[in-house]
């Protein structure tokens, strides 16, 4: 995270307290990165609000910059100026939808999941992230190198968060119910599965000296498993990962990010392995 030199803030200008710019204070002011400032919109002129906060901002201390843009859509145009801004983190707050709005239409946030190459905060709460608890959702049974990387990333942020707000850093990952019929005799027995994940748990629990409250490995559906386990932990953020997939399935990736957006009640980064994003630039561009 020390590597971010600008965050993207995209402002909402429909809401009185801007919780994102609130989050990404927090981080510029801890990793000394620059800050711009996006209202995506092209119907009504924002820009003396943006440059309200700018000079607040500058007044604080921080560098900022600020812009109003629209390109076709919110996804395409904070892809669009992230690219163009060199901007290695979005900060965004998160407006949950309603069930039937999401039944017939894709949230604009899933979208900006699935298609922003660079890491992506969004913010859900006021809540004070300061002694919190960080969540790093991990699913250590997938041995392919892509996730071996996410892993690796995701656990790297969240430690980073950790120690960023002196808080304490937790580790989940769910794993299939024991099946008689599996070819693989450790796929059998709850007992030998468990024992398994947390053998693969055991060098991140080795670098980050994580104790036995720290680490959270049961059976279960990820989906259900990570938000049980954020809100245990009382979590300020939860750090999760989305692998794309090639061809036709590269539109469907980050299926369990996009699940519990509206579960969790902590914030959540998204994260995804630096070799996928040459796959969503291209299909960006198409």
């Amino acid at each position: 995270m020390q590597a971010i030199k600008r965050i993207l803030v995209v402002i909402d200008p429909s809401q009185n307290e801007q919780l994102a710019l609130n989050r990404a204070k927090l981080i510029a002011g801890v990793i000394e990165s620059d800050l711009h400032l996006l209202v995506c919109e092209d119907r009504q002129d924002h820009k003396p609000m943006l440059e309200k906060l700018c000079a607040d901002l500058k007044a604080e201390g921080f560098n900022a910059e600020c812009s109003q843009s629209w390109h076709s859509n919110m996804t395409d145009t904070v892809v669009h100026v992230a690219a163009s801004e060199g901007c290695g983190l979005v900060v965004k707050q998160h407006l949950p939808d309603s069930p039937l709005k999401k039944a017939l239409l894709t949230p604009d946030d899933w979208k900006l999941l699935r298609y922003c190459p660079a890491p992506i905060l969004l913010v859900k709460t006021t809540a004070s992230w300061m002694k919190g608890s960080v969540l790093a959702a991990v699913d250590v049974g997938n041995h392919d190198d892509q996730h071996h990387v996410l892993h690796d990333t995701i656990v790297s942020h969240a430690a980073d968060i950790a120690e960023m707000i002196n808080g304490t850093l937790h580790l989940v990952s769910a794993h299939p119910a024991p099946m008689m019929s599996a070819s693989d005799p450790i796929y059998q027995l709850r007992e030998s599965i468990s024992e398994r994940y947390r053998e693969e748990s055991g060098r991140y629990i080795t670098e980050h000296q994580l104790g036995e409250g720290q680490v959270h490995i049961d059976e279960g559906p990820a989906d259900t498993l990570i938000p049980k386990v954020a809100k245990k932990i009382g979590a300020s953020v939860t750090v999760i990962g989305t692998v794309a997939r090639k061809g036709i399935a590269g539109a469907l990736i980050g299926n369990t990010a996009e699940v519990i957006l509206d579960q969790l009640e902590s914030d959540i980064v998204v994260l995804k392995p630096q070799d996928t994003m040459a796959h969503l630039e291209e299909l960006l561009e198409k």
